[in-house]
């Protein structure tokens, strides 16, 4: 829009500045002419007259030379005035001869050269002309000033008309030329502005992720280069995103398949373990606690093997939950009473059959076991659970608070990431790194939210809100 009323103005302005300089130089001409005219006339006429004038001139003879040269004009709008040595006669009796001013009679008595003036006299214009008489004698050489002055005015109707005329026609031309004007800047101005339109149309649809967008090029010009360049970025961008997302392909798919292979192995250390575990109070003390380490470690390594594989599921699009009506209250009991968190937790949770939802079983266990085991791992006791329905009836929330020193504010946007550590020189922890990750991608799978932040009195929360999706199939209202 700026631009279409820039050039808008551009137009106007230039409309507009050519019609007063046409106006200008035509008044200029006119009148230019008119005076030139005028003034070549008057010479001939005196240069014609002043030989018959007597010298010295009366009064008498001053009146009839004025006259005569007032007659040069057969319109009749000349009036002449005619001044010697303090004698002076107008062509009409009693004329006061207003117009003549002092410093144009001034100019007429230092110079012999022809001079003028225009006069505004009340609603109308008058050109008034001074010049001095001279004449060839015998014996003399060149022209010999006889000390006569001759004054005209001549009133400038005809001029002021032709002046109002060019003025009512520059009016008339000017509204549609400016409407021209504007019509071709409005044309030019969309003319600039469809590849910049495209431009910004492309600029977004690669913003929308599709990189295989391209513009037009037409022509040589700097919007021409703008998009070419546009198209070389699309490119490399395009090659860029191909290649990362190839490496993030392969580092996923490497990732599951570690995870798979070292699940067999796994298993048979596992068992080991377990024996090693039931011998160990027969042992040495030394040995006993390297069998025990053995055994913590391997449970760990374990358990980062099961989430690896999980997390790949969720990355390969394979998390499907499997839906099933519960009762939210009794689940959350299940879960602490699983883990042995019953004594460690307070629950604040509703009735039996009070809040009921279609949820995964097994993928709200790991939501919860997660959030809790995170607020009794890096929190401090008490540690609560709370369940209750949502602002919106159609939800549920879950809320997991605990009284430790809460999560620092650079930390809070990166506790859903993988393998996110708020200490860098924390090399090692007890969980694998991935709990609030899977939490966060079980809670996307059942459509819900999950947010960290810190309480005012002190302490983290986690809230977690999914959707009620209730059964009202007949098989779907069991208990």
């Amino acid at each position: 829009m700026r631009l279409v009323v820039a050039f808008a103005l551009v137009a106007a302005l230039t409309a507009a500045t050519t019609g007063a300089l046409t106006f200008r130089e035509a008044r200029t001409g006119v009148l230019q002419q008119s005076q030139d005219t005028v003034i070549k006339l008057l010479r001939t006429q005196v240069d014609r007259l002043a030989p018959q004038l007597g010298f010295p001139p009366g009064e008498a003879q001053l009146r009839r030379f004025a006259a005569d040269v007032a007659a040069a004009e057969p319109s009749g709008t000349w009036r002449v005035l005619v001044a010697y040595d303090g004698l002076s006669a107008t062509s009409a009796p009693d004329d006061p001869f207003e117009e003549l001013t002092p410093a144009l009679r001034a100019a007429v008595d230092s110079s012999t050269a022809t001079v003028f003036q225009r006069v505004n006299s009340g609603d109308h214009t008058s050109l008034v002309v001074g010049m001095s008489v001279a004449f060839a004698t015998s014996g003399a050489e060149g022209l010999v000033e006889s000390g006569v002055q001759v004054f005209l005015t001549v009133p400038q109707a005809t001029e002021q008309a032709y002046v109002d005329a060019l003025v009512t026609a520059i009016q008339r031309a000017t509204v549609p030329a400016l409407g021209l004007a504007v019509l071709f800047a409005l044309l030019a101005a969309r003319g600039v502005l469809r590849p910049v339109r495209a431009l910004r149309h492309a600029t977004r649809s690669i913003a929308e992720g599709r990189l295989d967008t391209r513009l037009a090029v037409d022509g040589s010009d700097e919007l021409a280069d703008l998009s070419h360049t546009f198209n070389e970025t699309a490119a490399a961008l395009e090659e860029s995103v191909a290649e990362l997302r190839g490496m993030e392909a392969r580092a996923r798919r490497f990732a599951a398949d570690v995870s798979h292979e070292l699940r067999t192995p796994l298993a048979a250390m596992s068992a080991v373990t377990d024996v090693l575990d039931e011998d160990a109070a027969h042992l040495d003390p030394d040995t006993a606690t390297a069998v025990r380490l053995i055994s913590e470690e391997t449970v760990k390594l374990a358990r980062l093997v099961d989430d690896l594989m999980e997390i790949s599921r969720f990355d390969a699009g394979a998390a499907v939950p499997h839906l099933d009506e519960i009762d939210l209250a009794e689940s959350l009991r299940r879960t602490l009473a699983s883990r042995a968190w019953t004594d460690s937790v307070d629950a604040d949770l509703p009735p039996p059959d009070a809040l009921r939802a279609r949820v995964d079983p097994r993928r709200l266990d790991v939501i919860v076991a997660n959030l809790v085991g995170n607020a009794l791992r890096h929190g401090a006791r008490p540690v609560r659970l709370r369940l209750y329905e949502g602002t919106d009836p159609g939800s549920a929330v879950i809320e997991v608070l605990d009284s430790g020193p809460g999560i620092p504010e650079d930390v809070l946007p990166h506790v859903f990431e993988r393998f996110y550590k708020s200490d860098t020189a924390r090399t090692r922890t007890e969980g694998s790194g991935l709990g609030l990750a899977i939490t966060a991608e079980n809670v996307r799978v059942h459509g819900g939210t999950v947010r960290a932040a810190n309480r005012a009195e002190g302490g983290a929360v986690f809230t977690v809100e999914l959707p009620l999706r209730r059964d009202t199939s007949p098989q779907g209202n069991r208990s």
